[in-house]
């Protein structure tokens, strides 16, 4: 009996409870051996009963204050500032102390990766979707025409209306439909033989107009004159012609002289601040022939490489209009008398065979020295180029098949025709 008091005398000093398991003496060793803390010297006070068994497990072994039972909520406070307070082992950093929040954070999701750029699109292909429109009507009525059909005098003459309507011209469907009937009557003539054919006289009609348009650098500046109808698109035009000049390291100047719209003396200024170019620009109901001298005596000064001037878009058959257009340039002359050293009339292919009146009575106005086809995206009938250099056999240097800067480009008679007639590159 005396052992067993004295054992419980034992048990009661170091856990204040009759029956405790050993298992927190066991427990405290262990943690002090991970610590590898020394023990420590001062006196450790007895934990009363209640407050032992309120401890949790991985604290057994942990000098303490006792603690109130204030409710769950102080117990857990308390814990949490014990647990903060504990010396880390002998020679390893403090670990890092994060709040609560950061840790019950679910972590960001990863930023959505940023979209790849679109392949750019050759000019060929860009040709090719802008004529698509009169490639495909042609190349369908053509292909109906010749499918198991031997060639015979009413064929032919359903060919030439095809290409007519298409706005060829006269003169350019009777030679191509010429060409098609040498050596094949009443013959079976594949649908691609004939678009072969037609794409091989188009060249040819072509060849002789697809020229560059060549800036004399002796010229300073060289002068260029933008003239043609309502809505054609000029004041876009010289704005790409004024991107691609730039991007030829040559210095770009731009004379606003439409001055009967705002929104056209708006828009070349938001060109000029994209091309980086300069621009001379007056009020609306300015004099246009005036704003001419004063950009070209000022694009001389400051020895500019190019001179972009554009004009308010007239009817060819308003004759005071045209008239104004005579006195621009004979205003230009007195500062330089070459100058405009070129003419260009930017033509909207969606008129047909209106450009023919057009070319004709512009030329007389302003000596037009070369054209510029613009929307040929937007018509079935784009062999009027065809019909032009049939009549007139001025240069083309330009064509455009869209919006873009990239949709404008010199002209190529090859892949015109080509293009046209609906075959592949080549």
């Amino acid at each position: 009996m005396a052992d067993e008091t004295e054992k419980r005398g034992f048990f009661s000093r170091f856990f204040g409870k009759k029956g405790e398991e050993p298992e927190v003496e066991k427990r405290k060793e262990e943690s002090s051996v991970a610590d590898e803390a020394p023990p420590a010297a001062s006196t450790v006070t007895e934990p009363s009963p209640d407050a032992v068994a309120n401890v949790p497990a991985e604290l057994a072994g942990a000098d303490f204050q006792p603690i109130e039972p204030e409710g769950e909520e102080a117990r857990a406070a308390a814990i949490a500032e014990e647990l903060d307070e504990q010396p880390s082992p002998a020679g390893a950093p403090a670990p890092e102390q994060k709040p609560l929040e950061a840790l019950a954070e679910p972590a960001p999701e990863p930023a959505p990766a940023a979209p790849a750029p679109a392949p750019k699109v050759s000019w060929w292909r860009r040709l090719t979707q802008g004529l698509a429109r009169t490639s495909s009507s042609m190349g369908s009525a053509i292909t109906s025409l010749f499918t198991k059909r031997k060639l015979d005098a009413t064929t032919l003459e359903d060919l030439e209306d095809i290409l007519i309507q298409a706005d060829l011209g006269v003169p350019a469907a009777t030679r191509i439909t010429q060409a098609v009937a040498k050596g094949r009557y009443d013959k079976e003539i594949p649908p691609e033989e004939v678009k072969r054919i037609l794409a091989e006289e188009v060249e040819r009609s072509l060849a002789a107009v697809a020229r560059p348009l060549a800036i004399d650098r002796s010229k300073t500046p060289f002068v260029v004159l933008m003239v043609g109808v309502n809505g054609a698109g000029k004041t876009t035009t010289i704005g790409k012609l004024a991107a691609k000049f730039r991007a030829q390291k040559l210095s770009v100047t731009l004379a606003a002289g439409d001055t009967f719209r705002a929104a056209a003396i708006e828009q070349l200024k938001i060109w000029g601040e994209r091309t980086k170019s300069r621009v001379v620009a007056r009020e609306q109901g300015a004099d246009a022939a005036g704003l001419a001298f004063d950009a070209l005596t000022e694009a001389r000064r400051e020895g500019v490489d190019v001179l972009l001037v554009d004009t308010a878009g007239r009817l060819q058959n308003r004759v005071e209009l045209m008239s104004e257009l005579e006195k621009i340039v004979r205003v230009m002359k007195k500062v330089d008398p070459e100058a405009p050293h070129a003419v260009l009339l930017v033509l909207d292919a969606t008129v047909g065979q209106n450009a023919l009146s057009q070319v004709e009575l512009f030329q007389k106005a302003a000596g037009v020295t070369g054209l510029v086809m613009t929307k040929l995206d937007g018509t079935a009938r784009g062999g009027i180029l065809v019909a032009l250099a049939e009549r007139f056999g001025l240069p083309v240097h330009f064509i455009g098949v869209g919006e873009g800067v990239e949709d404008l480009e010199p002209f190529a008679a090859r892949d015109f025709a080509r293009a046209i007639a609906g075959l592949e590159e080549g």
